[in-house]
């Protein structure tokens, strides 16, 4: 077979976004290996590749014929463009606020781009993985990536804690998702493409629920969802804060693009079953989420924690299991993008100009940084839902599609949980904001006065800030396009909207066979 036919049976033009990003890659470490000088352009020549994998996928939206990829083993459906559409933002947003920090912590930043690259690929290729191998390499790249970035700080003691941690637990937990995709490839009779194996499954049975509650384990790990949090608030602490920005959104938009991809294509006959199974994760992290972050001191342990709660908010899109409900994940995504960015970013700022994260060390900053003070502000206001930000028109979606569904109760607590998340995060900003000049912080009593924006990498962080501070409020007033975009990457999605649709059958089989009995 030549070349010509090779591409036309792989059809190798799906992953054009994500080969860009290898060739960004292999030019960053070739350049790198080449001249040490290189490295102040290493930033500029990743965010080049990831933006044009961005513009591509932008192209593929309306442009693509035919999106299996791969002898079916990648799926460049319109689900799969949006995902991989924001980790690779979500890589760009961190490139930016990752500059200042590493050169004043003398850390080397070229490694640190080489990985973060591969750890982006990774997630890309897991959001259409549509094969079991194709899976597990894509979430073990993911993983391995996100390992070494947890301990790149290699000379702090806690970020090599953090990466131990990290490794330990998600080692165990790729375990149990493998035996979980082991017991499938059996069930099914040794097939590896999802649609084969879903066709070939079991109506029922013992194996096939074990199968799902060890798959649905190992998504959960990265979607740190309650009982599968353990590693969170220690990674978070730990790593790098640039890292740690980057895993509680590439990785859990990767998680959640599995969880939708995997969930409903393998398991249909027992909806019923992962569909209590996702309540349970969606309550658990609800709850547990936001009422541990309320004691926290610590800005990165509070955030970790909200992280944990904001995952909660998420999976009840999955757990709803309709139309609105995946759509509303798909939008709460895009808007937790910019608004959890932008806290980091703030975080990283106050950072590098005091050398703490505590939350008491931010009294009366609105003084010294009125910027910072608003950016992190309307960032954290946004997380609690409060209108008119994107973050309340995230909530808002997400619950009416709850209510729409008739889950009235698990509507009720998350309402119950977003009125708690307000409370620590007003907590910060009046701290920030109200506090009288002799409350002042010690940290902020010797803020400089005059930040001086002219050093390495601090234009890119205030770049990032001003991006996720005009985002997370324009988005709120102007949040239509972005309900349109989540609306049509779900209904254009064929596995999606056919398994939406028979769904909706069933139940109105069941209703009926209901009012019969009556």
């Amino acid at each position: 077979m030549d070349f010509a036919n090779l591409n036309v049976v792989l059809n190798s033009g799906v992953i054009l976004p994500e080969a860009i990003i290898v060739v960004a890659l292999l030019v960053a470490l070739v350049a790198d290996l080449v001249s040490s000088k290189t490295s102040k352009w290493l930033p500029a020549i990743a965010i080049s590749g990831l933006l044009g994998a961005v513009v591509v996928l932008i192209w593929q939206w309306s442009s693509l014929p035919n999106p299996l990829s791969f002898v079916d083993s990648f799926n460049g459906d319109k689900l799969s463009i949006i995902f991989r559409g924001t980790i690779a933002l979500s890589s760009v947003l961190t490139i930016l606020i990752s500059e200042r920090y590493f050169l004043q912590s003398g850390i080397a930043i070229s490694e640190y781009i080489t990985i973060l690259l591969s750890a982006t690929l990774g997630g890309m290729f897991l959001a259409g993985a549509d094969d079991l191998v194709m899976v597990f390499v894509s979430i073990e790249t993911l993983s391995i990536s996100s390992y070494l970035l947890s301990g790149y700080a290699k000379r702090d003691p806690r970020s090599n804690e953090a990466a131990l941690k990290y490794l330990l637990i998600g080692a165990s937990s790729s375990a149990v998702f493998l035996y979980g995709m082991s017991l499938l490839y059996g069930l099914s009779g040794g097939y590896t493409n999802l649609h084969e194996i879903a066709a070939r499954l079991p109506l029922g049975g013992l194996g096939l629920i074990i199968a799902m509650v060890f798959v649905v384990a190992g998504i959960s790990f990265k979607l740190s969802a309650v009982p599968f949090h353990q590693w969170t608030p220690d990674v978070y602490e730990g790593s790098p804060t640039p890292v740690v920005a980057f895993l509680s959104i590439g990785s859990k938009v990767a998680g959640f693009a599995l969880a939708i991809r995997f969930m409903v294509t393998v398991f249909p006959m027992i909806y019923d079953q992962w569909h209590y199974v996702f309540v349970v994760l969606a309550i658990l992290s609800m709850v547990l989420g936001n009422v541990v972050a309320i004691a926290q001191t610590s800005m990165k342990r509070m955030l970790a924690y909200s992280s944990i709660g904001q995952a909660g908010f998420v999976i009840l899109g999955m757990a709803i299991g309709t139309e609105a409900g995946y759509a509303s994940m798909v939008f709460y995504m895009l808007v937790y993008l910019f608004m959890n960015m932008g806290a980091f970013g703030c975080v990283i700022l106050f950072a590098l100009k005091t050398g703490t994260d505590q939350i008491s060390e931010y009294s009366g900053l609105y003084q010294k940084d009125p910027l910072l003070t608003l950016c992190l502000s309307v960032c954290l206001l946004s997380l609690g839902g409060i209108p008119p930000l994107a973050g309340f028109f995230g909530k808002i979606y997400i619950f009416w599609a709850g209510w729409q569904a008739q889950a009235y109760g698990l509507v009720i607590l998350a309402l119950a949980m977003s009125v708690v998340s307000i409370y620590y995060y007003i907590r910060v900003v009046k701290m920030m904001v109200v506090k009288e000049p002799q409350e002042m912080s010690e940290a902020v009593k010797n803020y400089p006065v005059n930040p001086t924006w002219t050093a390495d990498g601090m234009k890119s962080l205030q770049v990032a800030i001003v991006v996720t501070l005009i985002f997370t409020s324009v988005a709120g007033i102007a949040s239509n396009p972005i309900f349109t975009l989540a609306n049509q990457s779900v209904r254009d999605t064929p596995f999606l909207s056919s398994s939406i649709q028979a769904y909706a059958i069933s139940e109105q089989i069941k209703a009926q066979e209901q009012g019969v009995k009556n």
